[in-house]
C-alpha cells in the first residue's frame, strides 16, 4: 500500500542518493515527498493511492549540479494513469546526465 521510487545514477554507476520527488495529483497539488536515502529510493506515498493521474517529479537538475555535471533535464516527470486505487506502485529511474529510462517495477 504505498508508491515508491528507486533512482540509480547510470552515468556514475551508484544510487541517486538525496534527489527530492514530489508526486502531484491531477490538479498539480502535491499528496506526497520525500528525498531519496543513499540506496537511491524513496517512499512517496504510504496508504494507497488513489485512482486518477499523477505526476512523479524528481528534481534531477539540483542532484546534477551538485555531482559536476551540467544539467540537461531540469526534471524528470513521469505521468502516471491509476485506474482504481493501487495497494502498491513502484516507479524505478535509470538517470544519466542526457536521457532517463522508467517502467512500472514490482
Amino acid at each position: 500500500m504505498s508508491l515508491s521510487t528507486h533512482v540509480l545514477d547510470t552515468a556514475r554507476g551508484v544510487p541517486g542518493a538525496g534527489i527530492a520527488v514530489r508526486l502531484l495529483d491531477g490538479a498539480g497539488a502535491e499528496i506526497g515527498s520525500a528525498t531519496t536515502d543513499d540506496d537511491g529510493r524513496a517512499v512517496l506515498l504510504a496508504g494507497q493511492v488513489p485512482a486518477g493521474t499523477h505526476r512523479l517529479v524528481l528534481d534531477t537538475a539540483r542532484y546534477q549540479a551538485a555531482h559536476g555535471q551540467e544539467p540537461f533535464f531540469a526534471e524528470v516527470v513521469v505521468a502516471l494513469a491509476v485506474p482504481e486505487p493501487a495497494a502498491r506502485l513502484h516507479v524505478p529511474v535509470l538517470l544519466s546526465p542526457f536521457g532517463y529510462t522508467t517502467y512500472r517495477g514490482s
